[in-house]
C-alpha cells in the first residue's frame, strides 16, 4: 500500500536529484515542430498532411505565444487542487475531468481561421477547417463532446478531419499551463504510463543527449509537450523488462526505432537525438507511418495514437 506523504515530507525531497521531467519551451514547442514537420515532408509519401499539420503547429505557435503575453500572472491550478495531486500522487493538471475554460474555443476558432486563410492550405483543409467553424458557432456542445473523445483517446464522434485541429486547441491549452508549472509541485509519485502532469497517454519516446539529460530516455506527452523520465528497455506501456525489443527499416534513419513487447504486444517508437539532433517526437512519429505498417504486419498494437492523426470509428 502506498503511503500518502505529508506536506513537508513532499517539500523536503530532493526534486533535482534526478532530471525527471522537463517542461515545453513556450517559444520552441511548436517553432520546432513546425520546422520538423516541413524538414520530414520534403522526402515523405504523406508529405502533403505533414505540410498541412506544420501549418496547423505555425498557428499554434502565434497563439501561445499571444497567451503568454496576456496572461503572464495567470494561475495554473487553484492551490486546493495542487494539494490534492501532491497528497494522492495524481497528475495536477489532469486532462480528462479536468474542468475545461469556454475560453479554450476562442485558440479553437482563432486555429481554424489562420490556418484557413494560409493561401497554401489546401481547398479541402479549408473546407474543413469552415466546416469545424460552423459546428463551433451553432453547437458548442458538440464541440465540447468531441474534445472529451478526443482526451480520452475515443474514436466515438469524432469527425477524423476536424480532430486535428481541435486538439491543436487542447494542446495549445494544456501547454500553456504546463510552461506555468513549478516542477517542484508534481507528485513524488505518479501513476504509470501517463503524463504526471495532465495524465495524458505520451505518443513517442526519445533519448536525450546535452547536458542534466545525457543518455536519459524521456516519454513524450501527447498533449501537454512535456517529458518524464523512463529507464530504458523496459516497456512503456506494461512496465515488463522481458522480451522488448528494436524494430527499424531497413535503409532507414537510424535514429527511428519501434520498441516492441512480447509480454503485451504493444510497441511505441523511441527516437535517438545522438543519431539526429532534430527529431521531434509528434512529427516524427507522424512521418514514420511506413515503422506503424510493418508493426502492425508483426502483429504488434500501437499502445498510444499520434495526436495529429485520427480515425472514425468503424
Amino acid at each position: 500500500m502506498q503511503r500518502i506523504l505529508q506536506r513537508g515530507e513532499i517539500e523536503a525531497l530532493d526534486h533535482n536529484a534526478l532530471p525527471r521531467l522537463r517542461l515545453p519551451a513556450r517559444e520552441s514547442v511548436f517553432r520546432d515542430r513546425a520546422a520538423r514537420l516541413r524538414q520530414l515532408a520534403a522526402d515523405s509519401p504523406v508529405g502533403d498532411y505533414l505540410l498541412l499539420m506544420a501549418h496547423l503547429a505555425d498557428a499554434q505557435h502565434r497563439v501561445l505565444a499571444s497567451l503568454g503575453a496576456r496572461d503572464a500572472a495567470a494561475a495554473v491550478a487553484p492551490a486546493e487542487r495542487i494539494d490534492l495531486a501532491q497528497a494522492h500522487g495524481m497528475p495536477p493538471l489532469q486532462a480528462v475531468g479536468w474542468p475545461r475554460d469556454p475560453a479554450w474555443r476562442k485558440v479553437l476558432r482563432t486555429l481554424l481561421d489562420e490556418v484557413a486563410r494560409s493561401p497554401e492550405v489546401p481547398p479541402q483543409a479549408v473546407e474543413t477547417c469552415q466546416a469545424t467553424l460552423a459546428t463551433l458557432e451553432e453547437f458548442p456542445e458538440g464541440i465540447e463532446q468531441w474534445a472529451d473523445n478526443l482526451l480520452n483517446e475515443s474514436e466515438e464522434q469524432i469527425d477524423a478531419a476536424a480532430a486535428p485541429f481541435v486538439m491543436g486547441a487542447l494542446q495549445v491549452v494544456w501547454t500553456d499551463m504546463a510552461v506555468r508549472f513549478d516542477a517542484a509541485q508534481l507528485p513524488v509519485v505518479s501513476p504509470f504510463g501517463v503524463c504526471p502532469l495532465c495524465g495524458s497517454l505520451p505518443v513517442a519516446s526519445v533519448v536525450r543527449v546535452g547536458g542534466q539529460y545525457q543518455g536519459y530516455r524521456y516519454l513524450c506527452c501527447s498533449l501537454c509537450a512535456s517529458e518524464w523520465h523512463m529507464v530504458r528497455v523496459k516497456c512503456t506501456q506494461c512496465e515488463s523488462t522481458e522480451g522488448i525489443a528494436y524494430h527499424a527499416i531497413d535503409g532507414g534513419s537510424e535514429a527511428i526505432k519501434a520498441e516492441s513487447c512480447d509480454k503485451c504486444r504493444t510497441y511505441r517508437k523511441i527516437f535517438y537525438q545522438e543519431k539526429d539532433m532534430n527529431v521531434e517526437p509528434v512529427a516524427d512519429d507522424l512521418a514514420s507511418l511506413m515503422l506503424d505498417v510493418l508493426m502492425g504486419e508483426a502483429d504488434y498494437g500501437r499502445a498510444s495514437g499520434n495526436p495529429l492523426l485520427w480515425q472514425e470509428e468503424e
